[in-house]
């Protein structure tokens, strides 16, 4: 097997690991270090935002990664230089992944005691910054979580949502050449989702992954089977991604809990493909999944696993009956922010210009990032499994 289909074999295997960049995060220095860290930390896919330039930076957090194998395998990590798969996200109709917070620092009262910063998880919402001469949310920093909101003593932050373009978007992403879409819907939307769906299409035989994302609701299980017949049959392979609680896995372990009831309820509808959990997931999840007896075993997934069974880009063979994998958003880029924080506040000094420094370029800092992505990457990446590659 190539290293092409080393993620495929996770799926099969259950223990793929997916870092959600966030699909409206754009804060270019992030995607790319996050990117660099994750990958090296062995992620099996890279989920951001469908922007050009979103994409140019997580391509090049890849390539970098690829040059660092030797001494990532050299301090004891199991990388071995295999690119994960590139995922960008698309919304089929109003979703509260695409959207950004908004409002006028000069509303704000001066003795304001300003909660929106101190919840925002991405430190997008700043005032009086020095650095940047500027107050307000930084706009590519915020994903759209929305915690700042309902926090705002004044009630004067609100939300900017945008919608996929279908025609104009579709296009201008499968070209970049991005291994795997997901599509954001919800119940009730089957002909938005069908308008998506003709626009990708004529790009689909070049993904390696399809992913459909959907919040819980009545009739979802239906209306999952209705999606399934509209982009039926598949060349590439299907994930059902169960966004249990949208961007809440940093809030606390209790959050994991409806991301792992809402992968119950989609096994127990026996569609074909892949099960993958997210929205609310955290260092809790893999341990909750292993208690509940959810996950693999390690010991039933095969000692061999990378003949010829992993080329073809198919779909399940049949439908699951354990989790197949966990995407991590919010709690995996919390879980860096420390370290990118101390990388965004280095100042390279060149003529009193200031210059973006890159996570390889700190030596210190980049495996310390490395330690810590794996430290979450490592729950579901059975030991069993390290040992039958080696």
């Amino acid at each position: 097997m190539t290293d092409l289909f080393v993620p495929l074999q996770s799926l099969k295997q259950g223990d793929w690991f997916k870092l959600i960049c966030g699909a409206s995060f754009q804060h270019l220095p992030a995607v790319r270090n996050l990117t660099l860290a994750y990958t090296l930390a062995g992620a099996d896919c890279i989920d951001v935002a469908a922007d050009p330039a979103v994409i140019a930076a997580a391509q090049a957090g890849l390539q970098v990664a690829k040059t660092l194998a030797k001494d990532a395998q050299q301090r004891g990590f199991d990388y071995k230089g295999n690119l994960p798969f590139l995922m960008v996200s698309l919304n089929d109709g109003e979703d509260p992944h695409f959207r950004k917070a908004e409002f006028n620092p000069t509303e704000c009262p001066r003795d304001c005691p300003r909660p929106c910063e101190r919840i925002c998880p991405a430190q997008a919402i700043v005032f009086d910054n020095i650095k940047e001469d500027f107050s307000g949310v930084v706009s590519e920093k915020c994903y759209g979580c929305g915690r700042c909101i309902p926090i705002c003593p004044y009630d004067i932050i609100y939300t900017t949502s945008y919608v996929t373009t279908p025609g104009a978007i579709a296009p201008l992403v499968m070209s970049t050449g991005v291994d795997a879409v997901e599509i954001h819907t919800q119940v009730g939307r089957l002909a938005e989702f069908q308008r998506l769906w003709q626009a990708i299409s004529p790009w689909a035989d070049q993904l390696k992954v399809l992913a459909i994302s959907c919040p819980d609701g009545e009739g979802m299980t239906d209306y999952l089977r209705a999606v399934y017949d509209l982009i039926a049959p598949l060349k590439s392979a299907l994930i059902w991604q169960t966004d249990g609680r949208s961007m809440s896995g940093d809030i606390g372990d209790g959050t994991t809990i409806a991301a792992v009831k809402l992968g119950q309820k989609v096994l127990a509808a026996k569609l074909p493909g892949y099960v993958q959990l997210a929205g609310g997931t955290n260092g809790y999840t893999v341990a909750k999944l292993k208690a509940m007896g959810l996950l693999q075993e390690a010991e039933r997934q095969g000692a061999g696993g990378r003949g010829e069974e992993f080329f073809p880009l198919l779909p399940a063979p049949c439908p699951p009956s354990s989790i197949s994998g966990v995407a991590y958003g919010s709690y995996a880029r919390v879980l860096l922010s420390p370290i990118l924080e101390k990388l965004e506040n280095k100042e390279v000094s060149n003529t009193n210009m200031k210059a973006t420094v890159c996570l390889e370029e700190d030596e210190v800092l980049l495996w310390q990032a490395v330690e810590l992505a794996h430290s979450l990457v490592s729950q579901i990446k059975s030991s069993q499994r390290r040992e039958s590659e080696h």
